[in-house]
């Protein structure tokens, strides 16, 4: 068997297996399709039961993996299609909520891992205008927003930190959003994976932290990531593994995922909003 390398996008996980045992529609306990949102390809993988949550590595839950148009920055002419696709993808997700924390994770001084820290700064925080009763957001949901850093910055793991958050503020529901690790170099920074079973921060590069889901965190959990980095045993033998690459453009490419995500984000949140909206509001 080739070395395999480690990869948090589901699609990827029953992709290599699939080519391993020849049968890649027919693996028992998952489910998956593709389909098309806004002209961009989705692939959906739905991990049924303890079989399939074994075959691929993954816990049960559902994970979509939307494939980001060739130019995907802020003003580009796909922008909005990106942004309504994830928003819609987050909502199949998410079920029913009345407020919402999300936690912004990673460590804002490496690029590859700012994804969440620079997702944040496109996110419409609105928790304390709704309790104050501020006129002019009746329509808005309640959102408060996290980002409680790195284990290593801080002393204090992440689950640890958004577990206190939750108990008390009491969301309805908790977003994460966090960089991930893939296994294919053309989709580095090219797709963007929504999953409702949570996510182990730093699970791809073999640094795993404390879980954040439902059963942790006693809320559901919609986690959105992008990969940004791959084990470079995949490119060059097992010899390389342990060292990972990431695309030279990582400092733009992340930085237009980060917005996609954020937009994508208020979009599912505080529905009804437009991205021009969102424009004005985020100044």
């Amino acid at each position: 068997m080739l070395y395999r390398g480690r990869t948090d996008l589901a699609s990827e996980s029953f992709r290599q297996l699939g080519e391993d045992s020849g049968q890649l529609t027919q693996l028992p306990g998952v489910k998956a399709r593709k389909e098309s949102l806004n002209g961009l390809d989705v692939m959906s993988v739905e991990i049924l039961d303890q079989t399939g949550a074994r075959a691929l590595g993954k816990p049960i839950g559902k994970y979509f993996t939307l494939d980001a148009p060739k130019q995907f920055r802020r003003g580009a002419e796909q922008f909005p299609d990106l942004v309504e696709a994830l928003s819609r993808l987050i909502g199949r997700c998410a079920g029913d909520f009345d407020s919402v924390l999300v936690a912004a994770l990673g460590n804002p001084d490496i690029t590859p891992d700012a994804l969440g820290s620079l997702s944040a700064g496109h996110i419409l925080v609105t928790r304390h205008l709704k309790e104050a009763g501020t006129p002019g957001f009746e329509g808005f949901s309640s959102l408060a927003l996290s980002r409680p850093g790195v284990l290593g910055c801080s002393g204090i793991e992440s689950a640890v930190q958004i577990k206190l958050l939750c108990s008390q503020i009491k969301p309805g529901l908790v977003i994460v959003i966090d960089a991930l690790a893939g296994a294919d170099l053309d989709r580095l920074c090219r797709c963007i994976q929504v999953s409702s079973s949570g996510i182990s921060p730093g699970s791809g590069v073999g640094n795993d932290r404390q879980e954040l889901s439902r059963e942790t965190l006693g809320t559901p959990v919609v986690s959105i990531g992008m990969p940004t980095v791959m084990d470079a045993g995949l490119l060059a033998g097992e010899g390389m593994a342990g060292l990972f690459v990431t695309p030279r453009n990582i400092d733009s490419l992340v930085r237009a995922g980060a917005a996609a995500i954020g937009y994508g984000i208020n979009m599912a949140v505080h529905r009804g909003l437009s991205i021009g909206d969102m424009d004005m509001l985020l100044g």
